[in-house]
């Protein structure tokens, strides 16, 4: 019964469609909304978030600086294992709900709540990751899901219910309702208006974090990045926190117009779905961490967890960051990643990042062993024998087919 909710705590971004459910919320309810505003670096100013609630008449509002805590155990882990969803994206979206969602149920613990709310609609994945964290963290909370209850089924309802109710809509430079964009320190997404058709090109216009390649600098700049146990910890041999580490990349990324990804995607859901997504210093990480594995992991363990990387990424996608079975991924990969220490030197020139040059204290890259010169370390007639070795069952197959 709706009448048995006293207390919710709503994840609340002061935008359109979560101011609209806080007024929701009090009506349909009439139950106390505690509102949840979570800084993962998204860039917009979390004060007028906070003056908003306060002006809808919301007594606890919490607003947290969750950054370190989102790259240090949310965004670096799930790196460790290069993850990276259908070949093209790099789960900056799926990878914050899980954050989000546990920390709503941490608030609803402290004040007392008996439910939590979301944003998100019936059609996408995030209503599958705030939940399924809800239920792993406390499997006896309410969660209430407005886009799955009320009759706002559009965004044209959902604007004309703002305007009856006197909630701010926002616009866009055109003075439209701007395209769903969901932003944090790993990347912002665009979805939605003109880019439900796949045929249709993005606008220049829309994008925020990177110029466009071909007005990048015509000069490449050189970035060193030095990892420790997997793990970025320095660019340019300046040493910085997980957070800050991740904005300086997406700012020489960003200025290089490296990051641009438009994808069609499946969703757990079942459909198919456009989105556009500037990554850009995930996109020089993803890069510069693979050239730093390629000279520190044995290649047994570098091919087992290549294959680990569809499953790993998939369950990030799909929400179950809190889960056995990722839970147990991880320890493998961390186990890995304990001797990925080194530095990466890359160029990035309009929109490409090249690996110039990797080193290792620990590499188990062997020079005197590869070289083409002569060398006292490989006797090559061994090649012969380990050649012949697995041919065998080659030459026994065709003698059967004979």
């Amino acid at each position: 019964m709706k009448s048995d909710v006293k207390k919710v705590v709503l994840a609340y971004s002061g935008g359109l469609d979560t101011s609209v459910i806080l007024r929701w919320l009090q009506d349909t309810y009439g139950c106390e909304v505690v509102t949840f505003t979570a800084d993962l670096g998204q860039g917009a100013e979390l004060k007028a978030a906070r003056d908003k609630a306060k002006l809808m008449g919301i007594k606890e509002v919490f607003v947290e600086d969750l950054r370190e805590e989102f790259v240090r155990d949310f965004v670096f882990p799930m790196f460790r294992a290069n993850a990276i969803y259908e070949d093209t994206y790099l789960l900056g979206t799926s990878i914050a709900r899980p954050l989000i969602a546990k920390r709503q149920i941490e608030i609803a613990a402290k004040v007392g709540a008996d439910a939590v709310a979301h944003g998100a609609t019936g059609k996408g994945n995030d209503q599958v990751r705030f939940e399924l964290t809800y239920y792993a963290l406390n499997p006896k909370i309410r969660v209430i899901a407005p886009w799955r209850e009320w009759d706002l089924n559009s965004r044209t309802k959902l604007i004309e219910y703002a305007q009856k109710h006197q909630i701010p809509v926002p616009k866009d430079k055109h003075g439209e309702a701007p395209y769903s964009m969901d932003a944090n320190l790993l990347h912002i997404s665009y979805e939605g208006k003109a880019l439900e058709d796949p045929w249709v090109e993005p606008s220049e216009t829309m994008f925020t974090r990177t110029v466009s390649p071909k007005d990048a600098p015509d000069q490449p700049i050189a970035v060193l990045i030095d990892f420790e146990r997997g793990d970025p910890v320095a660019v340019d041999g300046k040493r910085l926190t997980p957070a800050k580490l991740l904005q300086r990349l997406n700012e020489l990324a960003g200025a290089n117009g490296i990051g641009r990804e438009d994808i069609v995607e499946n969703r757990f859901v079942g459909m198919k779905s456009r989105g556009v997504y500037e990554t850009p210093g995930g996109t020089v990480l993803f890069k510069a961490r693979r050239a730093m594995e390629s000279i520190t992991l044995d290649r047994g363990a570098m091919h087992l967890k290549d294959e680990m990387m569809p499953r790993y990424a998939e369950m990030v996608y799909n929400g179950f960051w809190f889960s056995p079975e990722r839970e147990m991924l991880q320890a493998a990969i961390d186990k890995a990643s304990a001797r990925v220490s080194g530095t990466v030197r890359l160029k990035l020139y309009k929109g490409n990042v090249i690996v110039t040059g990797r080193k290792s204290p620990v590499s188990v890259y062997s020079q005197e062993t590869v070289t083409f010169e002569a060398d006292s370390v490989y006797n090559q007639r061994d090649a012969e024998g380990f050649i012949k070795l697995n041919a065998l069952r080659l030459r026994l197959n065709k003698r059967q087919k004979d």
